[in-house]
Protein backbone atom coordinates (compact mmCIF):
# COMPACT_ATOMS: atom_id res chain seq x y z
CA UNK A 1 0.00 0.00 0.00
CA UNK A 2 1.28 3.45 -0.94
CA UNK A 3 1.28 6.37 1.55
CA UNK A 4 3.11 9.42 0.10
CA UNK A 5 4.68 11.35 2.96
CA UNK A 6 4.24 14.79 1.35
CA UNK A 7 0.44 14.54 1.48
CA UNK A 8 -2.04 15.15 4.29
CA UNK A 9 -4.90 12.73 4.96
CA UNK A 10 -8.42 12.66 6.41
CA UNK A 11 -10.31 10.18 8.56
CA UNK A 12 -12.59 9.69 5.53
CA UNK A 13 -9.64 8.46 3.42
CA UNK A 14 -9.13 11.49 1.19
CA UNK A 15 -5.67 12.92 0.56
CA UNK A 16 -4.82 16.57 -0.02
CA UNK A 17 -1.75 18.20 -1.59
CA UNK A 18 -1.58 21.90 -0.69
CA UNK A 19 0.37 24.24 -2.97
CA UNK A 20 -0.04 27.89 -2.01
CA UNK A 21 -3.77 28.62 -1.78
CA UNK A 22 -4.70 25.75 -4.11
CA UNK A 23 -5.05 22.07 -3.24
CA UNK A 24 -5.51 18.85 -5.14
CA UNK A 25 -7.76 16.22 -3.53
CA UNK A 26 -8.28 12.52 -4.18
CA UNK A 27 -8.96 9.24 -2.42
CA UNK A 28 -6.19 7.24 -0.82
CA UNK A 29 -4.72 3.98 -2.02
CA UNK A 30 -6.31 2.36 1.04
CA UNK A 31 -9.76 3.72 0.08
CA UNK A 32 -9.60 2.59 -3.52
CA UNK A 33 -8.47 -0.89 -2.46
CA UNK A 34 -11.37 -1.15 0.02
CA UNK A 35 -13.89 0.05 -2.59
CA UNK A 36 -12.72 -2.33 -5.31
CA UNK A 37 -13.09 -1.63 -9.01
CA UNK A 38 -14.35 1.93 -9.45
CA UNK A 39 -16.80 2.19 -12.34
CA UNK A 40 -18.11 5.77 -12.03
CA UNK A 41 -17.06 9.08 -10.45
CA UNK A 42 -19.77 11.72 -9.94
CA UNK A 43 -18.55 15.19 -8.98
CA UNK A 44 -21.22 17.80 -9.79
CA UNK A 45 -19.70 20.51 -7.59
CA UNK A 46 -17.31 22.40 -9.95
CA UNK A 47 -17.60 26.12 -9.17
CA UNK A 48 -19.22 25.50 -5.79
CA UNK A 49 -17.85 26.88 -2.53
CA UNK A 50 -18.07 24.21 0.15
CA UNK A 51 -17.34 23.89 3.85
CA UNK A 52 -14.73 21.50 5.19
CA UNK A 53 -16.07 17.93 5.32
CA UNK A 54 -18.94 18.76 2.90
CA UNK A 55 -19.81 16.10 0.33
CA UNK A 56 -18.44 17.15 -3.06
CA UNK A 57 -19.28 14.02 -5.04
CA UNK A 58 -19.27 10.24 -4.96
CA UNK A 59 -17.48 7.22 -6.35
CA UNK A 60 -19.30 4.10 -7.44
CA UNK A 61 -17.60 0.74 -7.28
CA UNK A 62 -18.99 -2.59 -8.42
CA UNK A 63 -20.62 -3.27 -5.03
CA UNK A 64 -20.97 0.12 -3.32
CA UNK A 65 -21.25 3.90 -3.60
CA UNK A 66 -19.16 6.13 -1.35
CA UNK A 67 -19.42 9.87 -0.73
CA UNK A 68 -16.39 12.13 -1.18
CA UNK A 69 -15.69 14.73 1.53
CA UNK A 70 -13.78 17.96 1.00
CA UNK A 71 -10.86 18.06 3.49
CA UNK A 72 -10.78 21.88 3.81
CA UNK A 73 -13.20 24.68 2.94
CA UNK A 74 -12.86 26.23 -0.49
CA UNK A 75 -14.11 26.62 -4.05
CA UNK A 76 -13.97 23.66 -6.46
CA UNK A 77 -11.91 25.05 -9.35
CA UNK A 78 -11.59 21.94 -11.48
CA UNK A 79 -12.83 18.37 -11.65
CA UNK A 80 -10.49 15.80 -13.19
CA UNK A 81 -11.94 15.54 -16.73
CA UNK A 82 -10.32 12.15 -17.39
CA UNK A 83 -12.41 10.37 -14.76
CA UNK A 84 -15.57 10.52 -16.88
CA UNK A 85 -14.08 8.23 -19.51
CA UNK A 86 -11.64 6.36 -17.27
CA UNK A 87 -12.79 6.12 -13.61
CA UNK A 88 -10.43 3.16 -13.16
CA UNK A 89 -7.55 5.68 -12.94
CA UNK A 90 -8.61 6.11 -9.31
CA UNK A 91 -7.69 2.44 -8.78
CA UNK A 92 -4.50 2.39 -10.84
CA UNK A 93 -3.04 5.80 -9.84
CA UNK A 94 -4.94 7.34 -6.90
CA UNK A 95 -2.22 9.93 -6.13
CA UNK A 96 -1.52 10.88 -9.74
CA UNK A 97 -3.87 10.53 -12.71
CA UNK A 98 -6.74 9.55 -10.38
CA UNK A 99 -6.98 12.91 -8.56
CA UNK A 100 -10.54 14.16 -8.06
CA UNK A 101 -10.67 17.97 -7.71
CA UNK A 102 -8.57 21.11 -7.46
CA UNK A 103 -9.72 23.58 -4.83
CA UNK A 104 -8.97 27.23 -4.01
CA UNK A 105 -8.72 27.09 -0.23
CA UNK A 106 -10.44 29.66 1.97
CA UNK A 107 -7.52 29.44 4.44
CA UNK A 108 -4.42 27.62 3.18
CA UNK A 109 -2.91 27.63 6.69
CA UNK A 110 -5.86 25.70 8.16
CA UNK A 111 -4.94 22.06 8.82
CA UNK A 112 -7.89 21.25 11.09
CA UNK A 113 -8.80 17.57 10.93
CA UNK A 114 -5.87 16.60 8.71
CA UNK A 115 -3.33 13.89 9.52
CA UNK A 116 0.27 13.42 8.51
CA UNK A 117 1.31 10.13 6.94
CA UNK A 118 2.21 8.44 10.24
CA UNK A 119 -1.15 9.28 11.83
CA UNK A 120 -2.99 8.04 8.73
CA UNK A 121 -1.02 4.81 8.63
CA UNK A 122 -1.95 4.26 12.29
CA UNK A 123 -5.62 4.91 11.47
CA UNK A 124 -5.68 2.21 8.77
CA UNK A 125 -3.41 -0.20 10.64
CA UNK A 126 -0.53 -0.07 8.17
Amino acid sequence: MNFPSELLYTKDHEWIRIEGDTATVGVTDFAQSELGDIVFVDIPSEGDSLAAEAVFGSVEAVKTVSDLYLPLAGEILEVNPELDAAPEKVNSDPYGLGWMVKVRLNDASDRTGLMDVEAYKALVGA
